[in-house]
């Protein structure tokens, strides 16, 4: 295992995204330049290069508040894995939200929970990953109409209780990164019942975060959004909403795989998602 004193890590700003993107294609991932360059500006890169400067290995801390941080991102060209550099930027990123007086959260693959759990990470619940191309409206009275900039302030206002995270700067970069994902439900009094946003990726659309009072709200905002854009889609729902993942069966959505939401230590809120319908994605909590 290679130590974070023993391996050359750097800095990655964010006038390296095109540079390090290449990481996150050969993954497969469904990350785009977009994503890479708000991530390295509100977060923290670290990675490694060759000799001739081509990033080999990335990694991402991403503050949601002063007391939670998410790690992502840890990528490995095919040349440098099995040596220790994975864990190495990972331990890196650990030290990094460690001594920011932080939390440390993450979603975990199958294969990664392995690693994490010898590390003091703990299972918070379980998300499926769902691909769909198309979906029909739900048949519901509740009423979704596009977000607006005057619903901005609320929604971080509206979020941090419910999804356990301080995410003001996310929101706002993904409600204007792509309006036609970006909705809400209105409850009485002025305040919100429900949002739901998205962005563009390389392969897929992408849907969430979806947080709402109620299932039946969420689903509502899941089904509106997929129905209004044009697909493919890809959406990480917590297994604890049976209906929706349902609804998405119906719609012909398959579940290639799965995630687990694991925190290094304990966050208020954050492991109960009976308000989450759907995440940010693990990339960004």
């Amino acid at each position: 295992m290679a130590s974070t004193d023993a391996l050359p890590i750097t800095p990655i700003d964010a006038a390296e995204s095109e540079a390090v993107w290449p990481l996150s294609i050969e993954a497969g991932w469904n990350q785009n330049v977009a994503d890479w360059r708000f991530m390295l500006g509100a977060g923290r890169g670290f990675g490694l290069r060759n000799v001739e400067g081509k990033w080999e290995a990335s990694s991402l801390v991403l503050p949601l508040g002063q007391k939670l941080a998410w790690i992502s991102m840890v990528l490995v060209t095919k040349d440098r894995r099995r040596g220790g550099v994975g864990t190495g930027l990972l331990r890196r990123c650990i030290a990094e939200v460690q001594d920011s007086g932080a939390v440390a959260g993450l979603d975990a693959t199958e294969q990664g929970r392995p690693i994490y759990l010898p590390l003091g990470f703990r299972d918070l619940y379980p998300i499926r990953r769902w691909h769909f191309d198309r979906a029909q409206d739900a048949r519901t009275d509740i009423a979704v109409r596009p977000f607006t900039l005057a619903d901005l302030p609320k929604l971080a206002l509206y979020d941090r209780p419910l999804s356990g995270m301080e995410r003001p700067t996310l929101l706002a970069h993904l409600a204007m990164r792509q309006p036609g994902l970006a909705l809400v439900v209105d409850a009485p009094g002025g305040r919100l019942a429900g949002f739901a946003l998205g962005r563009e990726g390389r392969v897929a659309s992408s849907i969430g975060p979806v947080v709402a009072d109620s299932e039946e709200i969420g689903l509502a905002l899941i089904a509106k959004a997929a129905s209004s854009a044009v697909g493919p889609f890809i959406i990480d729902v917590p297994n604890a909403h049976a209906r929706i993942g349902q609804w998405l069966e119906a719609q012909g959505a398959v579940s290639p795989r799965g995630y687990m939401r694991m925190t290094l230590g304990n966050a208020k809120d954050l492991d109960d998602p009976s308000h989450v319908f759907a995440l940010a994605g693990p990339e960004l909590g």
